[in-house]
């Protein structure tokens, strides 16, 4: 089993930044691909960003692209997602995920194994 914590969410001002991080437990060889997704009010759960622990392969949604960077700790037990120049469109539930199948190139494309519980960001205009 894996267990997934997530913290470092908050209230922000747009244009602000924030890094979310996710402290992981549990079986390593069942992480072979981290990453992060978001649920905003009312919507679906999106996925914005993964890496791939083999490669070092990252991924990420184009409506982040540039303003995100999802990145693994060396020992693989903490994952993080900066993310600047933050939008009122960020605003949302962050969870972080993690799957047994490799992701090199795509955002979890065998699915999630694991959830966290979520972190809330919300960003004022």
């Amino acid at each position: 089993q894996v267990q997934l914590v997530e913290s470092g969410g908050g209230s922000v001002q747009a244009g602000g930044s924030l890094r979310l991080s996710c402290a992981a437990s549990g079986a390593i060889y069942r992480r072979d691909c981290m990453g992060w997704f978001r649920q905003a009010p009312g919507k679906e759960r999106e996925g914005v960003a993964s890496i791939d622990t083999f490669s070092g392969t990252t991924t990420y949604a184009d409506s982040v692209k540039g303003r995100f960077s999802v990145s693994l700790d060396s020992t693989k037990s903490t994952l993080y997602l900066q993310i600047l120049s933050l939008k009122p469109e960020d605003t949302a539930k962050y969870y972080c995920a993690a799957s047994e199948r490799t992701c090199p190139g795509a955002l979890f494309p065998d699915g999630v194994d694991y959830w966290g519980k979520g972190t809330l960001v919300t960003v004022s205009s």
